[in-house]
C-alpha cells in the first residue's frame, strides 16, 4: 500500500482513497483547517462560560460543532480558491499541489470553493445573524483577496487584508455564537490577535518569494528582503502581547487574563525561525509557518482557560488570577 507521508510527496492511488480523492483533500490543506476548527471551538466555550448561557442553550456542545465545522469549511472554501487563482505561482513554488499536478483541475477547484462558501453562508445563518454577518465578511475579504481586485497583489494591504477575517472576525463570529461580540472582551482578543497575524502572516510569504515576485504579488519578503521582512513583522508579533498589561490597567479585560503575555516567547522564536529560514519536512511551508499556527492555537487555549477559572473565582470556587 502506498501511503503519503508529507504534503510534499506525490500521492499515489492506494486500498483507501484515489489520486483524486486525495487531491480534493490536499486541496483544502487540512492542517491549515486544525486551527479554525479548535480555535473556534474554544472561543465559543470562552463565550458560553463568560456569559453564563447554559441555561439558554441546553445542546450548546452541538452548536459549537455545528458552527466550528461552518467555519473550516469557509477555510476550505478559501484555501481552494486561492490555489484556484495561485496557479502561475504554484507552478514555480509548489509543484505537488493538485492544481499543478493536474490532479485536480483549476476550474473544478474553483467551483468546489464556490460550493463550499455557499453551504458555509448559508449554515451560518441558521445559528443567529452575528454569526451569520461575520461569516459573510470573512467570505467577502477572502474572495477579495484572491480575485480581483486581488488585494494579495498589494504591499502591506496583502498582510491586513487577511489577518483580518483570519484574527480579528474569526473571533468575533466564535464568540458572537453564544455572546454580544462587541463586549470588550472579545473586541480586545480580536484585535490581538489582528495585530499578531498582520505580523506573522509574513511566514507563509518565505517559500513563495521568488515566486511572487514573478508574478507580480508584492511581499514584505520579496520587497525589503528576508531580515528586514523579520524586523517589520517583529512589533507586531510582540506588542499585541505586551500590551494585554495596559488593557488590563484601562479595564478592558479582567485581571486574570495577564498569563497570556507569555505569548511573547514563541512570538520572538517565530521572529528567530523567520530569519533562518528553517523549512518544515512535512508541511508545505516553513517552521516558522507552523509555530504561527500552534502559538494561535494555545492562544485560543489559555484564553478560554483563564476565562474558566477567573469566572469560577470570580464565584469564589477558586481564586481569581
Amino acid at each position: 500500500m502506498t501511503v503519503k507521508l508529507t504534503m510534499k510527496e506525490p500521492y499515489k492511488k492506494s486500498r483507501f482513497l484515489s489520486k483524486r480523492l486525495r487531491g480534493y483533500i490536499d486541496l483544502l490543506r487540512p492542517f491549515t483547517l486544525l486551527a479554525p476548527i479548535f480555535v473556534s471551538m474554544f472561543i465559543m466555550f470562552a463565550s458560553l462560560v463568560y456569559n453564563d448561557n447554559f441555561e439558554d442553550f441546553p445542546d450548546w456542545w452541538i452548536i459549537i460543532g455545528q458552527a466550528s465545522l461552518t467555519l473550516a469549511i469557509l477555510n476550505g472554501a478559501s484555501n481552494a480558491l486561492n490555489q484556484a487563482t495561485d496557479l502561475e505561482s504554484d507552478l514555480i513554488s509548489k509543484p505537488y499541489r493538485p492544481i499543478p499536478r493536474k490532479v485536480v483541475e483549476r476550474d473544478e477547484a474553483q467551483s468546489i470553493a464556490y460550493i463550499l462558501y455557499l453551504f458555509a453562508l448559508l449554515r451560518a445563518v441558521t445559528i443567529n445573524n452575528y454569526f451569520g454577518v461575520f461569516v459573510f465578511l470573512i467570505m467577502v475579504f477572502t474572495v477579495v483577496y484572491s480575485l480581483p481586485p486581488r488585494m494579495k497583489r498589494f504591499l502591506f494591504v496583502n498582510q491586513t487584508w487577511i489577518a483580518i477575517p483570519r484574527g480579528l472576525f474569526a473571533i468575533l463570529a466564535s464568540w458572537s455564537v453564544f455572546g454580544n461580540p462587541f463586549d470588550p472582551v472579545p473586541l480586545t482578543f480580536g484585535v490581538i490577535a489582528l495585530v499578531f497575524f498582520m505580523g506573522a502572516m509574513t511566514t507563509k510569504d518565505i517559500v513563495d518569494c521568488e515566486a511572487d515576485r514573478k508574478t507580480g504579488t508584492r511581499t514584505l519578503i520579496n520587497t525589503f528582503g528576508l531580515k528586514k521582512a523579520a524586523y517589520i513583522s517583529l512589533p507586531f508579533l510582540v506588542i499585541p502581547f505586551a500590551a494585554i498589561p495596559f488593557c488590563i490597567h484601562y479595564h478592558l479585560i479582567d485581571a486574570y487574563f495577564l498569563p497570556l503575555t507569555i505569548f511573547i516567547i514563541p512570538s520572538f522564536l517565530i521572529f528567530y525561525l523567520m530569519l533562518k529560514q528553517y523549512k518544515s519536512q512535512t508541511l508545505e511551508n516553513t517552521q516558522a509557518w507552523s509555530l504561527m499556527y500552534v502559538t494561535y492555537l494555545f492562544y485560543a487555549i489559555g484564553f478560554t482557560t483563564l476565562i474558566i477559572f477567573g469566572e469560577l473565582g470570580q464565584l469564589d470556587f477558586i481564586p481569581a488570577i
